[in-house]
């Protein structure tokens, strides 16, 4: 038979814990201030984007050949993103730390995990808040969107929520972070410093180590920023979108584990190993998914149509050695316009540069410097053959005949026109400089009012407080509630005796009771 208070946690209601934690967030002065600080900074990257883009287009507008080059996901969408992913990685983590140091460090968290909630089920809630709070630091950048937009600038609808998708999950990864790293330390400054060692120590590993081959390519491909980079090319990865989806869940798991006080540090640690286990197989296990869509409109991570139908059909694996240097420009270009390619639409391709340690200078002499090697098939019948192209005209007639296969007859598609457009951004500056900040600080004053009559944490009845002496002599505090849902949707009182204190929570499904000193 299961316990009254089983029953009573498994039917405690999500609503009044989250609007609680939205309370959380919004009465803070974290939220705020970022978005404050975002709308210049967003405001002014916009400006500056639609100004390089307009001098572009009044160049392309004799040329239609420029005019194809132009992108306003390149050259609008992918610049204003970028400041407000600038925000995201400095402040937001003291958004997302809030909705739990603050709880740690008042002492609140003791009486927290006392409520008919499962710890897992406060950390979900508690990134669900997150996830609010990220959408709200969202509106600077979603206005400049709109303003694009009434301005007469093109937007592809598949171009736009691929990239906000992946600013969304890189956002819910730092508040996972931020969780866990909460969780483990005692004040939110410390939290706030474990945090930005993840952000900022991805931007080293980009700087340092990202395009070295080997096991430094494995360890770069742990940034954080890497999961922003595949949706600003117009990638939609199935794999990444379900590995960030695994590692969030894992930092929000190693949270719960970390929270509940009274837990031996050993036992912890233990749940926490097997935690990281988990979540690490299932890492290996989503990185098989190599599904990934073109979502450009100019398919400029694929091939043409008839090419990537015919390369789907060669099963037989395909081995490339490339002599050249990972900074050499001409390895850059073969990478983007061959080698990605082909990995997105062949079965078996692998890649391997012919030196892990290789540079241009150390190279000078090496007269196979610069070749790139072609070997299909399998080990029994090998064929092979040599180019110095990074052309993708060259290199897949040199693939046709290594497979023994005719190049396909093109299939006619429409040519991406391009989208220039001259306009002013003056106005941009004036919304972002002087209305929506004012509207943010309205909305923050008015967040920081005491509300009449809170209907969310009370409905259906009066709160009213009560002092009563005791047996002792000793003033007693009690809150009773009517029917209606209090505080996290419970009846409570406080009352103190022999100089303890003591909590009573009353649900539908029993009592809890609670001495503290």
């Amino acid at each position: 038979m299961p316990s009254p208070e089983t029953s009573w946690a498994r039917s405690a209601p999500i609503r009044p814990l989250f609007a609680k934690e939205l309370r959380e967030i919004t009465s803070g002065r974290a939220l705020w201030t970022l978005l404050l600080l975002a709308c210049p900074l967003v405001g002014y990257s916009f400006f500056q984007a639609m100004s390089l883009y307009g001098e572009a287009s009044a160049a392309a507008a004799n040329s239609p050949v420029l005019a194809t080059s132009l992108s306003p996901l390149d050259g609008i969408l992918v610049p204003t993103f970028g400041s407000f992913y600038v925000a995201i990685t400095l402040l937001f983590p003291f958004v997302a730390i809030r909705v739990l140091g603050e709880e740690k460090q008042s002492g609140a968290l003791a009486l927290l995990v006392q409520l008919p909630y499962r710890t897992g089920t406060l950390v979900g809630v508690k990134l669900a808040a997150v996830l609010c709070a990220w959408l709200l630091c969202a509106i600077p950048v979603l206005s400049a969107v709109v303003a694009w937009w009434m301005v007469g600038g093109h937007l592809s609808a598949a171009e736009t929520l691929t990239l906000f998708l992946g600013h969304l999950l890189y956002g819910l990864i730092i508040g996972a972070v931020a969780l866990f790293a909460a969780s483990i330390t005692e004040s939110s400054a410390t939290a706030a410093i474990v945090t930005l060692a993840f952000t900022v120590g991805s931007w080293v590993l980009d700087f340092t180590i990202a395009g070295r081959p080997g096991w430094l390519e494995w360890l770069a491909n742990l940034s954080l920023t890497q999961v922003i980079r595949t949706f600003e090319q117009g990638l939609l990865s199935i794999g990444l979108i379900a590995g960030v989806a695994v590692a969030i869940c894992g930092f929000a798991a190693l949270a719960a584990i970390s929270l509940p006080p009274g837990i031996a540090i050993r036992e912890k640690l233990m749940r926490s190993a097997l935690c990281v286990g988990a979540a690490a197989a299932a890492l290996l296990l989503v990185s098989q998914f190599k599904t990934s869509i073109d979502v450009t409109e100019d398919r400029r991570n694929s091939f043409a149509v008839a090419d990537a139908n015919q390369l789907a059909k060669l099963a037989e694996p395909l081995t490339i050695t490339v002599h050249l240097a990972v900074e050499d420009p001409r390895y850059i270009d073969l990478q983007r316009n061959v080698l990605a390619k082909l990995n997105r639409v062949m079965p078996h391709v692998s890649t391997r540069l012919a030196t892990a340690r290789q540079s241009i200078a150390s190279s000078a002499g090496d007269e196979a410097y610069g070749e790139i090697e072609y070997r299909y098939g399998t080990r029994q019948d090998t064929r092979q053959d040599t180019s110095r192209s990074t052309s993708p005209r060259e290199v897949l007639p040199l693939i046709y005949g290594l497979a023994g296969v005719q190049p396909p007859a093109p299939i006619a598609s429409a040519e991406f026109p391009g989208y220039p457009l001259v306009a002013d951004g003056a106005f941009s500056l004036l919304w972002f400089l002087a209305v929506l900040p004012i509207l943010i600080v309205l909305a923050w004053w008015r967040s920081r009012r005491l509300p009449s009559n809170n209907r969310t944490f009370l409905k259906g009845g009066r709160h009213e407080e009560r002092h009563e002496n005791t047996v002792d002599g000793s003033r007693e505090r009690r809150c009773p509630a009517t029917a209606g849902n209090c505080g996290a949707g419970l009846q409570g009182g406080s009352l103190r005796r022999n100089g303890r204190r003591r909590t009573e929570v009353t649900g539908s499904g029993g009592r809890h009771l609670a001495d503290r000193d």
